[in-house]
This record gives C-alpha cells, sequence and structure tokens, in this order.
C-alpha cells in the first residue's frame, strides 16, 4: 500500500507543530444526516444522485489533493473494500462512526430544535470489515479511520450521556483497531444554559474530556467550529499533542472560505475539513487545488486566492455563480472576522460554524426563534 499523506504529516506536526504541514480533508459524510439531498446539485440544477455522489469521491480521491476523504459506512463499503479506490493512492479513507441527533436534516424534520442525543448507525465491523464478527487476526480491509462526533450543551444529564457513549466507542475502537477523530460542535439547544463565552467553554470541555483518555483511545486530531483567533491559539498551545481543526460549515462565497482557511491556519490550526464548501464549488477539483495552496502557505492573500481561482475556472470554460467583485465579500454564513482582530463581522444562526467567542447569552436566540434558527444551521453542520 502507498504510504498515506495524512501518516506522515501527523508524524510531523506532533513532532514540531510549526513544521508548516496541514491536514485538508474533503467531508463527502452529508448523507449521514441530510437525506435524499444531501449529494447537492449539478450545475443544471438536476439533483444528484447517490452515484453522482460517489463519482465525484472518486475523481477527487485521484487528485490526491487532499489527505482524508470521509463517507458514510455505505459508500465507504463501495469504495474503499469493494473498489480498492484508496489502495494506491496517498489519501485516507475515514467514516462517520455516530450520528448524533442534530444533524438530522431531514425535510420537514425539527430534531435539531432539541438538544443533541448520541446514536451511532454504523458498526466499527462494517467500517473495518464491511461485514460483523472478523476474526481478530484479520486485517483491515476497510477504513481504519472515523470520525466521532459529540455536542455539549451544558446540560449535566444529557452531557453525561453523550460522555458515556463516547466512552463505550473509544473501548471498542481501541480493541478493533480503529483509529478516529474527534468533532465538537458548539451546543445546539442549550436554552438558557448557553455559556456566555461559548468558544472557550468549547475548550474546556474538550480538555476535560481527554484529560482521562491515554494511549490509543485519544483521537488522532480534533475538528471543532472556527471560533474564532484567540480561542483557537488558546486550544492550540495547551496541548500539542491535541492537533487542532475546523470544519468548513455552510457555503458562502469563495473568500469567505479562503479566509476561514488562512485565518485558523495562521493561529494555530492544522487540520481543516470541507464538506459544503467544497461540494457546491463550481469546480471541485479546482476548489481544492486552491484550499490546498492555501494550507501549504503558498497563497498567502485569500483575496488573492479568489482572483486565482476564477481565473482557473475561465481557463477551464466554466462559468462562475459570483462575478469576482461579490465573491471577494465576506458573507453572513457564520466564519466571517476582521483580520485585525477577533470581533464577529456578521452572526449567521449561531451553530456549528458560527464564531460565538464573544457572544453574551442576549444573543442566543430565544426559544421561539430556535426552531428556525437551527434548521438553517443544518445547511452547515457537516462541515
Amino acid at each position: 500500500m502507498v504510504q498515506k499523506s495524512l501518516d506522515m504529516k501527523l508524524a510531523r506536526i506532533l513532532a514540531d507543530p510549526s513544521c508548516g504541514d496541514f491536514i485538508l480533508a474533503d467531508a463527502k459524510d452529508a448523507d449521514m444526516g441530510g437525506g435524499i439531498g444531501s449529494p447537492g446539485k449539478e450545475r443544471d440544477g438536476r439533483r444528484r444522485s447517490l452515484d453522482d455522489y460517489r463519482r465525484i469521491i472518486r475523481e477527487n480521491v485521484r487528485h490526491e489533493q487532499v489527505d482524508i476523504m470521509l463517507m458514510s459506512a455505505s459508500t465507504s463499503e463501495v469504495l474503499t473494500i469493494n473498489e480498492r479506490l484508496f489502495d494506491a493512492s496517498t489519501v485516507t479513507p475515514a467514516c462517520r462512526a455516530n450520528d448524533t441527533t442534530d444533524i438530522y436534516s431531514v425535510r420537514d424534520g425539527v430534531y435539531p430544535s432539541v438538544a443533541s442525543r448520541p446514536f451511532r448507525t454504523a458498526m466499527i465491523d462494517h467500517i473495518t470489515h464491511g461485514r460483523l464478527s472478523p476474526a481478530p487476526s484479520e486485517p483491515i480491509v476497510g477504513a481504519d479511520l472515523a470520525l466521532y462526533s459529540a455536542t455539549f450543551n451544558n446540560d449535566l444529564q444529557r452531557d453525561l450521556e453523550t460522555l458515556t457513549h463516547y466512552r463505550d466507542f473509544r473501548v471498542e475502537a481501541e480493541v478493533k483497531g480503529l483509529r478516529h477523530f474527534l468533532e465538537v460542535f458548539n451546543p445546539n439547544a442549550c436554552a438558557d444554559m448557553c455559556p456566555r463565552d461559548i468558544g472557550r467553554y468549547l475548550n474546556d470541555m474538550i480538555a476535560r474530556t481527554l484529560a482521562g483518555v491515554a494511549g490509543k483511545g485519544r483521537p488522532i486530531f480534533l475538528k471543532i467550529p472556527y471560533n474564532g483567533p484567540e480561542v483557537m491559539e488558546e486550544l492550540a498551545g495547551y496541548d500539542r499533542t491535541l492537533v487542532p481543526g475546523i470544519l468548513g460549515g455552510a457555503s458562502g462565497t469563495t473568500y469567505d472560505a479562503y479566509f476561514q482557511l488562512h485565518d485558523a491556519r495562521e493561529h494555530g490550526a492544522r487540520v481543516a475539513l470541507y464538506g459544503r464548501m467544497i461540494n457546491n464549488s463550481e469546480h471541485q477539483v479546482t476548489m481544492i487545488e486552491h484550499l490546498r495552496r492555501i494550507a501549504d502557505g503558498e497563497l498567502t492573500d485569500p483575496a488573492q486566492a479568489v482572483r486565482s481561482y476564477h481565473a482557473a475556472l475561465e481557463r477551464l470554460s466554466i462559468k462562475p455563480y459570483r462575478n469576482l467583485e461579490d465573491d471577494l465579500q465576506s458573507t453572513k454564513r457564520g466564519t466571517a472576522y476582521s483580520a485585525s482582530s477577533s470581533t464577529t463581522v456578521a452572526i449567521d444562526g449561531g451553530r456549528a460554524d458560527a464564531p460565538m467567542s464573544s457572544i453574551t447569552n442576549a444573543a442566543i436566540p430565544n426559544h421561539n426563534d430556535r426552531v428556525s434558527q437551527n434548521l438553517a444551521r443544518l445547511t452547515r453542520v457537516l462541515g
């Protein structure tokens, strides 16, 4: 098998966090939460099928600009186990190991308006072998890496339930040789118990959750909302064995995506997972190529990266969704920061990718607004 870029980069980052390496992932696991519409739409407005989604995954893997391809267990069975897509690739296959209720973005569903509850559809044996109860001596033929997601709401009963399920997963995963990375969302329905400073609340919960986890039970990196420069620096400086990463969040302008990646990288993030930003772009391979150049420090000006992306689209004879001037703007998608401070330019919804480091209780939506706010948030929850 080809050596995976993820493993090489992780080793270098752990040895020296300032080494310059950056891990980039394409999150194509939206079918775990989004239902029929999760693969997105083609340029002509036609809704993609699951086969279309998997065709795009194959194309993005073959270009080897990402280090991880995150999928559902069912898609991984097709591509990793049956087709052996990753055998000769530097890209690492990964599966979403659990599907908490706050990501259930089905049509007419209201599940995200209720505090997140832990649940796992995928079986670890299915992720690693495609069937239940393989012999302990059987080598892993599927993915050996999984994403585990947790959402804390500052609610003792609910959060203990979340922690208990995560503990049980870690035990089984370690026994069966499955590595994982940990995704922690901002609270989704904390009502009158919302922390005044959600970014720092999240940092404390991560540090507290992992303090009692040793050895191979620990996540190989973190995936969290980008809650601002100071919050990221605090987490990155706390424990060098916790490699911090961000989730991309909602689709906005191309500038939104490039600025977020550049800013998070500058303040300590060493991993980024992008889902909707890649999936809803004009040309996914070209979008990924520019994310890669920013992640590697080749492009250091987000605006210049947008101009380069538009120039590449022009060479491919692909009409952009926005003209260049509009695509250079920051939107209200919830991840736009002032370049000179951590203050928020705009808040959009207040969930997975909204910058919350300076929000007080007064900025949290009241109960009457919560359902609509959380449903809107689901368009960006899967990263």
